[in-house]
């Protein structure tokens, strides 16, 4: 099955947990924006042991209960999926886990790397420890990408830069550049011998022709002589599982390969560590890395390990004492004998993780680390303290005239206490800009602030399309930046964006930690409050109305009967999924628009999943019958159609289309038109009437439609029942067939903790003058 655009990458899978390479942790929720899994869909090792929404469904839910759903979202490759459903007789069906250009760059780039590591590097890195390169590329990559001028592919095919200086404190201010509209990024092009080389490799192994585009895209030019002397190398192919590649492996080698061979171990642990990624961890335990390669029929997977980290395919970390070269292979139950051991050793954890993730925790925490002792701390701000329109609004306003980096949290009333810092740093002559992660939350923002120039997105902030652009050093031309919807950054975003900022700017992470995380790798905000590394604003500003104490409730673990006297929060019972459909386009056609006067258009209908008999599908093929009805003459599209589109890997866009013609769909997402070229129409643009929780995360509208069949309820969790129920602004109607286990899940089921190394990194860095 293929990610649906605007599913996070990798989170569609199944909810047999014999692959599962996430920590076990019994009961725990997988990454909130995970999507749950198709019924028919084999196991994964990226799958954590998540009960499916629908399990009688051949599609299952967007799931928060074990891997929970994370908001965003990539497009599927269609091309790797047909190939995928073809392949040799002796592989399972394969769950296509599409991603993106830049994380096929990023798979290149690691590559790259190793080369230069096997030389200089014999032993693991420990945790703390300086890695090769810095985020610069990164950067630019985000920057060239996001505004559409280059595919981020070509930012990894020449040598890395070298490391950037600290970038000093911006001078005067520049002319803002002028905004660039939003477009799609665009594939890099294989040249026809490349894939006609390709196509002969795969013809010969028994694999299907049409997985030649994407192994070009995955391994670059020289993906025919990859593959042939390492067959094993078409796991890197998105969708592509161990047991396709076991079979295209037998069909080119024949009896020289065999399940312990160096090649195949060692292109098993990148594909667990790759896949785990898609499920929010940024490194792995060891041990769950030795059972998953166990159940892989790996005969010796302590050896396996041992040598991927020697071949740099896995970096090996441990909190704590320094690691011995052979931790990384040695079995938990090994101990040292008593009589000869001096002092009995705590157990310690090691863990494994790939180079991407890794430099970008060290980067961001050395960035982190770096804005917190390089700020001013001797600004006046009392005057702007005493004007704040609240306690807690003064309360960050101070806090963050002494600090270089403030994380701030509270629920959706609160973000008016940002809107306040902000105002009141530019009374004061600063460069002040809040960012957020959608066009929604920037029109929120903007008109918290009362100033349209205060809010941008960041996308368009790091792209140059908004904002102030760059001074003569790069860096971006602020003083101080609020982040809002903070829980949505993963940990690669989040190093780029520190990157860019100069020596001396304040940075402020605001954002409510009851919602789903972040649709990549990491869990930035939270780290950040474990770590302690800054001083920490609690809002004190409760959310108003019924919808707000419901959700207050519900952050607090308790499901509350509330009283709504406007009718502010509704329950509609349901039997099954074919009578909560039928209520959910009843009450967006002609209940809402008739009780409260919002139109149909600015209903959001919110369910637990894509998949199933009330998922995304099958709302979505129901409410265009009901709202605008057409033959989707466009690629399935017709004008007027309500759609999300993904840019990118982690983003998920609303939009209209208008029209469509030889270059491409043609949409308006927020106000930004928007060209799809066609070849991306399919893997990139879905109906968007009816979202998943995580797609729908860090927006709001006038009214929203919880639906909650009963094939949904094990799909449940606290996260994705406060996001869900928090995203209408005047009304929420929740079509309610999953009984006891709503208030089950809101007691009982929060979300997992990703495996993350961010938080240790923080606490170990000398920050000074960070809160203790």
């Amino acid at each position: 099955m293929t990610a649906l655009p605007g599913e996070t990458p990798g989170t569609v899978g199944t909810d047999t947990p014999q692959d599962t390479v996430s920590p076990p942790e019994a009961g725990a929720e997988g990454p909130e924006h995970a999507e749950a899994p198709d019924a028919s869909d084999a196991p994964d090792a990226s799958d954590a042991p998540d009960p499916s929404d629908a399990p009688d469904a051949s599609e299952g839910g967007e799931s928060s209960g074990t891997p929970a759903d994370e908001d965003d979202d990539a497009g599927g490759d269609k091309e790797a999926e047909a190939a995928a459903d073809a392949a040799p007789a002796e592989a399972a069906p394969a769950a296509e886990l599409s991603e993106a250009q830049a994380e096929l760059a990023a798979q290149r780039e690691l590559r790259e790397r190793i080369e230069k590591r096997k030389a200089e590097k014999a032993a693991p890195i420990a945790a703390g420890t300086g890695l090769s390169g810095t985020a610069a590329d990164l950067l630019a990559a985000v920057r060239a990408v996001e505004s559409g001028e280059k595919a981020g592919t070509a930012f990894f095919d020449r040598p890395a830069a070298p490391p950037a200086s600290r970038r000093p404190a911006p001078a005067a201010a520049q002319q803002p550049r002028t905004p660039a509209p939003e477009a799609a990024p665009t594939e890099r092009t294989a040249t026809p011998e490349a894939l006609d080389a390709v196509r002969a490799v795969l013809t010969e192994g028994g694999a299907p022709e049409a997985l030649a585009r994407p192994a070009v895209g995955a391994l670059g030019e020289q993906a025919a002589e990859l593959l042939r002397t390492d067959p094993w190398q078409l796991l890197s192919v998105p969708g592509v599982r161990p047991e396709q590649a076991d079979g295209f492996a037998r069909a080119l080698l024949g009896a020289d390969c065999g399940p312990d061979d160096g090649r195949r171990t060692a292109a098993l642990v990148g594909w667990l560590l790759e896949r785990a990624a898609l499920q929010g961890h940024t490194a792995l335990d060891a041990e769950a890395v030795r059972t998953a390669l166990a159940e892989r029929a790996v005969g010796d997977p302590d050896a396996a390990v041992r040598d991927a980290v020697e071949e740099g395919v896995a970096l090996v970390f441990q909190e704590g004492d320094e690691p011995s070269a052979d931790d990384a292979g040695a079995a938990d139950g090994e101990a040292e004998d008593a009589e000869d051991a001096d002092v009995a050793r705590e157990p310690v954890q090691v863990l494994l993780g790939l180079d991407r993730y890794a430099l970008a925790e060290e980067s961001l925490a050395d960035g982190l680390a770096r804005l917190v002792n390089a700020c001013e701390k001797a600004a006046d701000w009392a005057e702007a303290a005493a004007a704040a329109p609240g306690p807690s609004a003064a309360e960050l306003i101070r806090t963050t005239a002494a600090a270089g980096l403030v994380a701030h949290s509270g629920g959706e009333a609160a973000r008016a206490e940002p809107a306040a810092l902000i105002a009141a740093a530019r009374g004061l002559g600063l460069r002040a800009l809040g960012a957020t992660h959608s066009e929604d939350g920037r029109r929120r923002l903007a008109a918290a602030t009362g100033d349209p120039d205060t809010a941008v997105t960041l996308s368009g902030l790091l792209s140059g399309a908004q904002g102030p652009g760059r001074d003569e050093d790069g860096a971006l031309a602020l003083d101080l930046l609020v982040v809002l919807d903070a829980p949505q950054l993963d940990v690669e975003g989040a190093a780029v964006l520190v990157e860019a900022l100069a020596d001396g700017t304040r940075l402020v992470l605001s954002g409510d930690p009851g919602v789903l995380g972040s649709a990549g790798p990491g869990r930035v905000f939270a780290d950040v409050l474990a770590s302690r590394a800054c001083p920490q604003v609690v809002s004190r500003t409760p959310d108003p109305g019924p919808i707000g104490e419901l959700v207050s409730g519900i952050g607090i673990g308790e499901l509350n009967q509330v009283d709504a006297p406007g009718k502010e929060v509704v329950i509609v019972p349901v039997r099954d999924a074919g009578e909560a459909v039928h209520r959910t386009v009843q009450l967006v056609a002609d209940s809402v628009p008739r009780a409260f006067g919002i139109p149909a258009e600015e209903t959001q209908v919110i369910t637990v999943g894509h998949g199933g008999a009330a998922g995304t599908r099958a709302l979505n093929e129901a409410l265009k019958q009901r709202l605008n009805p057409g033959p989707g003459r466009f690629g399935g599209f017709d004008p007027g159609d309500r759609v999300v589109h993904v840019p990118a890997p982690g983003r998920a866009v609303p939009g209209v289309v208008l029209s469509a013609d030889a270059e491409g769909l043609r949409l308006d997402c927020g106000g930004v038109p928007v060209v799809v070229p066609q070849e991306r129409v399919e893997s990139s643009v879905r109906h968007g009437w009816a979202l998943s929780a995580h797609q729908a995360a860090g927006m709001r509208w006038p009214a929203a439609v919880v639906v909650l069949p009963g094939d949904a309820a094990q799909g449940l969790s606290r996260p994705w029942v406060y996001t869900a129920f928090g995203r209408g602004e005047r009304h929420l109607s929740v079509v309610h067939g999953v009984d006891q286990a709503l208030p089950h899940a809101v007691a009982q089921v929060p979300a997992q903790e990703r495996t993350t190394r961010l938080r240790p990194l923080l606490e170990a860095l000398p920050t000074p003058d960070a809160a203790s």
